[in-house]
């Protein structure tokens, strides 16, 4: 959110109000409150009027220190809130035990293990140090309230045009990453970043999953605790400064300092939720009908029949929105008029041994035999006046289903416990992203701005539930859209792409920040799904989507068997199966650790290396775990450009060896891709 005019000036019509001193401090058990006013006490009479901000300042855990900037607190708190794993007395502003604080006539300290927050009392400012080294700091107006629309006097200003403002300071060399799943450029310094859910694609800056939260390359995060809109400014309105902003008259974030980025994201995740841990089968290959393909019983038999007839392993078959009637999205019936015997179906891929997985999505279309009964039931998400919220995007009279209704979450999931006694396995759980804000009421009076983002927090958490309850271990979603916490229920994709390099890449991008804002596995459509990749295209994305975590063929208009592509491509995809299911046993090993620590198995390289200056841009390779180098070759002619770090490797195919410390510059045919393993006895 951006209020300045260059150095010196504020756009036309803005005030900014910001702490001139800590004028008042009070220690209590479980926090620190300052009052800071802005404007500079001389008198008495300088205490009459303006604006003070209330700061809390607390310790959640330890190596973590808690801000909360207040200017008045007396509005109507409306949820929801991110579900943070914090005892209830820490989730209201204390700490998790008192914190250890003191002062003298300049400065107050604020310690949480290594952490320590310093306060200098006027002018007011702060900084935070890790082991007595400085990490980040607000200079005296980088925290502020800035009213726009500001007639000059406060008494005569409208509501509604207020915002909470704070800046962290950018040293020379720090680099931000994370955010989401942002598929840009890599690193996040001179980006403007707008934390609001949104269907985009994979070539925009709008992004399914935005996670209020970036990770520095000094061995901190970030975490703004703040379900709604955020928007920060990465090294761009102050290119030496990170800003965070939120609409309203609180600020509440959280400082994470770790002696790592991993372990940053360790902490981070022991507060919004550890990955849960996906089952074996789900690391397999998974086949689509793509969707808006033509298909029937005898569609999907051929293609899982001509996948064994080639040999080439498959684990799941999934049904893409077709499998209902068009019109009828979401009436979780089957289309009989394609799928006679749908029970059938499923039973005859299981004796085949794959898992099924169908597409589902938390919208009810007007033809759906469901509107009636979520419209009567008061199941939808409503207008003010009362009436259903409807819109014809997507399907026609399309409504939403209101997940703060408990008996509105219990009936939906009832339709998809059906589709599990049937014989599904997992679901796809597309959407979640364009929920609406205006004239909007759910049943609990949740807040419209708060839930825009999370919407699909209730959503897959519901659905993720419900496959725990059924299925135990063998839970798993393949979902879309995330915001913080959403990692628990694992997997996620990387959304539309189209079917060519530079989408590949845009991928690649998306998936290596979504990585580092405290997810554990990723996804992305095998092949692109906008258009039809060429043969070309096709069999350099296999080779990537099979050393990601999680696999799938899917396309839209187009099937993604690879035998209509070419017959290379038949044995280009089979070849990388193979390789993928000769390293499951590293898989779920590595698996089962992000589950415990919430390190990524998907790892950017500068997260891997982070002492090494080579690594901090690269945005074309990544760490399979901490053993595997890929490296995706995103050119027809085969080449592949990529930086091996200092150790000793071995070159997966060739079993050349490397010390590493290189550049390199290779011609890669269909069988083949950059694949190095780390000799290191740690990996």
């Amino acid at each position: 959110m951006r209020y300045e005019n260059g150095n010196w000036l504020l756009q036309e019509g803005v005030k900014d109000f910001y702490p001139r001193e800590a004028f008042e401090i009070h220690r209590e058990k479980d926090r620190l409150t300052i009052l800071g006013p802005a404007v500079d006490i001389r008198t008495k009479a300088d205490i009459q009027s303006g604006v003070v901000l209330t700061i809390e300042i607390s310790v959640p855990c330890r190596d973590v220190i808690r801000v909360r900037a207040i200017h008045h607190k007396g509005g109507l708190v409306k949820g929801p809130e991110f579900r943070l794993k914090l005892p209830e007395e820490v989730l209201a502003g204390g700490s998790f035990e008192e914190p250890d604080i003191t002062e003298d006539e300049e400065t107050i300290r604020v310690c949480s293990g290594e952490l320590s927050m310093v306060i200098k009392k006027k002018p007011w400012s702060f900084a935070f140090y890790r082991k007595g080294v400085l990490q980040a700091k607000s200079e005296p107006r980088d925290l502020a309230y800035v009213k726009f629309n500001h007639t000059g006097d406060l008494f005569y200003d409208k509501p509604g045009d207020a915002w909470m403002s704070q800046r962290l300071s950018l040293s020379v060399d720090e680099l931000i990453y994370g955010l989401g799943e942002r598929f840009g450029p890599f690193v996040k310094n001179g980006q403007s970043i707008v934390i609001r859910n949104m269907d985009g694609g994979t070539c925009s800056d709008q992004a399914y999953k935005n996670i209020p939260f970036y990770l520095s390359n000094r061995n901190y995060g970030v975490f703004v605790n703040h379900p709604e809109t955020v928007e920060f400014e990465v090294g761009t309105e102050q290119v030496a400064k990170c800003g965070f902003a939120v609409k309203g008259e609180a600020l509440d974030y959280f400082f994470i300092s770790g002696d790592s980025m991993k372990d940053v994201l360790v902490k981070y995740t022991d507060i919004t939720g550890k990955p849960a841990l996906p089952p074996e089968w789900s690391f397999g290959l998974w086949l689509s009908t793509s969707f808006t393909t033509d298909y029937d019983t005898d569609t999907v038999m051929s293609f899982v029949n001509g996948m064994f007839e080639r040999g080439i392993p498959l684990s799941v078959f999934h049904f893409d929105c077709f499998w209902m009637q068009g019109f009828h999205w979401s009436d979780f019936l089957w289309d009989r008029k394609m799928f006679k015997n749908p029970k059938g179906l499923i039973k005859a891929l299981k004796e085949k041994g794959l898992k099924v997985c169908v597409w589902i999505n938390p919208y009810i279309a007007q033809a759906s035999r469901l509107f009636d009964e979520g419209r009567d039931k008061g199941y939808l998400i409503r207008r003010n006046d009362g009436s259903v919220w409807q819109w014809d995007m997507w399907q026609p009279g399309l409504a939403i289903v209101d997940f703060t209704n408990p008996e509105a979450k219990a009936w939906y999931l009832s339709k998809l416990k059906a589709l599990l006694d049937m014989g599904v396995d997992c679901f796809k759980t597309d959407f979640g992203e364009r929920i609406p804000t205006e004239d909007v009421q759910y049943f609990d009076g949740s807040d419209p701005e708060k839930m825009h983002n999370f919407y699909t927090y209730l959503y897959n958490e519901a659905v993720y539930d419900l496959l725990k309850q059924e299925k135990g271990d063998d839970a798993v979603v393949f979902a879309r859209s995330a915001t913080a916490g959403t990692q628990q229920f694992p997997v996620h994709w990387g959304g539309d792409c189209h079917a060519n390099y530079d989408s590949m890449a845009e991928s690649l991008r998306g998936g290596l920040s979504f990585m580092s804002s405290g997810f554990g596995y990723w996804a992305h459509d095998i092949g692109g799904f906008e258009d039809t990749a060429t043969p070309d295209v096709y069999k350099r994305w296999v080779a990537f989507g099979l050393l990601s975590t999680h696999s799938r063929l899917h396309g839209s208009s187009s099937y993604r068997v690879p035998w209509l592509f070419d017959e290379e491509a038949v044995q280009v995809l089979k070849f990388f199966t193979e390789l993928k299911m000769s390293l499951m046993p590293y898989l779920v090993k590595e698996a089962k650790k992000t589950s415990e620590t919430g390190i990524p198995m998907i790892r950017p390289m500068a997260l891997e290396f982070p002492e090494d200056m080579n690594c901090r841009y690269l945005d074309r390779q990544y760490m399979l775990g901490p053993k595997y180098l890929v490296a995706p070759v995103f050119s027809e002619t085969g080449e592949a450009s990529y930086y091996l770090p200092k150790g000793r490797w071995r070159n997966y195919f060739t079993s050349e060896i490397s010390e590493g410390n290189e550049w390199r510059k290779e011609q890669h045919d269909y069988f083949s891709i950059p694949l190095w393993v780390r000799e290191d006895p740690e990996a």
